[in-house]
């Protein structure tokens, strides 16, 4: 009998795999220990040593484990998934903890895969006179995140067929043609629009204000919807200025759409790609959601016009596209805007962005199961397809999509009782659980509200947090595939 289980050689080329990713990291080091060295921070020393001791470690793991490579598989793909973020999580906490933070390793851990997920939740307080190199490894790891994000859900996850709009055969962009022929034509595109608005918005913060290291720093973790500032205030500090709410704003709309609709739009011309029915969602709602804000806010607060509608798109992008920023502790507000806020956690940005959530298109999917439901009730005898825009969805995706939803679902309240039985009050679990699950950073209340910070929890609630925070990030069945005793064996 042929063995399909996880064999020696499988799990060999996986390590073999994640020690490679281990030394771009381990390199990837060097840039805040640059940074520190330019300040005149002791922290460089941390940084070059970190550097050394995982490149080290990851070059001494790569030699063992070289060989004959296993032929791709599901499994494989499943296990490298797990292993590349573990590997990225772990060794983005060793610098954090050996810092001058002087936080233990729960902390840096927590910090590390809130950076690595791009939640942007943080343990960490008095930004203002952090070491900079702290600040550029952390705004780092969120923009490394955001690129191996859009790479899962582009390129792995529709291979795993648990996620990925692409699985599906989408629309002009994602459906009948792949976006590009050949996949190192489509690395290179997306590496070069990922990096091109990147330093675009990084130019234009430091045009309308900003500093050059807040710019950059600000710049990376807004195109990677992580959410990350140098600032205790996050994007408080800079509420002073519109055109900077504008201009995160939009790069944060940008970054919510799938990135192979940007690479057709940007590099081909194709204007037919922005009609994708799930960019034209995410645009209704966050256009709805914000014209509302902006009438609560100046009829029921009785603020300006300009000061009404510019905080409320910018909260309201920061909150679907999971990014986590806060122009205001928008809980003052009044309980309309925390109700919108709360409901807005689960949706999230398009797939194949860099954003969290249940994802657009599994909203507008299970809208137009919901309608053929209804149809079928009134003519039962009628053929009644599930269609996304013009293509009909097959009876596959449907299922998977309802899996996930209930999936969702299911851990969200697990994890709500699993923060309440470390002490945590009803709210703050309850929306703790649901803002990392969902990636989004901010929770609701005093603690972990806008306002607030994750240190005070205690180790054991950092610990649930950070699981749920990677259970978000890889679609969740990539990770509880591996508690399958039938994933192991034959």
């Amino acid at each position: 009998m042929t063995r399909h289980g996880v064999n020696g050689q499988t799990f060999r080329s996986a390590i073999f795999i994640a020690a490679i990713f281990g030394l771009y990291l381990a390199t990837a080091m060097l840039v805040p220990a640059m940074v520190d060295l330019y300040y005149s921070n002791d922290d460089w020393k941390v940084f070059a040593l970190s550097a050394f001791f995982i490149g080290a470690g990851s070059l001494a793991a790569a030699m063992s484990t070289r060989g004959n490579p296993a032929p791709f598989s599901k499994r494989l793909g499943f296990l490298v998934v797990n292993f590349l973020w573990m590997t990225l999580s772990i060794c983005g906490a060793i610098p954090l903890y050996l810092s001058s933070l002087g936080i233990g390793f729960v902390d840096a851990l927590f910090e590390s895969v809130s950076a690595v997920t791009t939640t942007g939740s943080t343990v960490i307080s008095g930004l203002d006179h952090l070491a900079p190199g702290i600040l550029i490894w952390r705004s780092l790891l969120q923009w490394i995140g955001g690129i191996g994000i859009v790479a899962l859900g582009l390129l792995v996850l529709p291979f795993l067929r648990v996620g990925g709009f692409s699985y599906f055969r989408m629309e002009s962009s994602d459906t009948n043609e792949k976006p590009f022929a050949r996949f190192a034509v489509f690395v290179r595109a997306f590496f070069a629009i990922y990096f091109g608005l990147t330093a675009t918005c990084a130019v234009l913060y430091g045009t309308f204000g900003m500093g050059l290291f807040d710019a950059v720093n600000h710049a990376m973790t807004t195109m990677a919807t992580g959410g990350f500032s140098t600032r205790d205030a996050s994007f408080g500090a800079f509420a002073q200025s519109l055109p900077l709410l504008w201009t995160s704003t939009i790069f944060m709309t940008i970054a919510g759409m799938p990135f192979s609709v940007l690479i057709l739009f940007m590099a081909r011309g194709r204007l037919d790609a922005l009609r994708d029915p799930q960019i034209i969602a995410y645009l209704v709602i966050i256009a709805c959601a914000t014209l509302m804000i902006t009438i609560y806010l100046r009829l029921g607060n009785e603020e300006s016009f300009g000061y009404a509608i510019s905080h409320a798109a910018f909260n309201i992008v920061s909150i679907i596209t999971t990014t986590g920023y806060a122009s205001a502790d928008y809980t003052q507000w009044g309980p309309f805007m925390v109700a919108i806020a709360f409901f807005l956690t689960f949706l999230g940005g398009c797939s194949g962005s860099t954003s969290g959530g249940i994802k657009t298109y599994r909203i507008v999917i299970i809208s137009s199961a919901v309608r053929a439901g209804v149809r079928r009730l009134i003519y039962p005898h009628g053929i009644h397809n599930i269609r996304y825009g013009t293509v009909t969805v097959d009876p596959e995706m449907v299922r998977s999509v309802f899996l996930f939803i209930c999936s969702y679902l299911f851990l969200w309240v697990v994890g709500g009782v699993a923060l309440a039985a470390t002490g945590l009050d009803l709210e703050t679990s309850i929306s703790g659980s649901i803002t990392a699950l969902a990636n989004v950073g901010p929770g609701i209340g005093d603690i972990i509200g806008p306002a607030g910070n994750f240190a005070i929890l205690s180790d054991p609630a950092k610990v649930i947090l950070s699981i749920l925070m990677l259970m978000g990030r890889l679609e969740i069945l990539v990770m509880l595939v591996l508690f399958s005793p039938l994933f192991w064996r034959d």
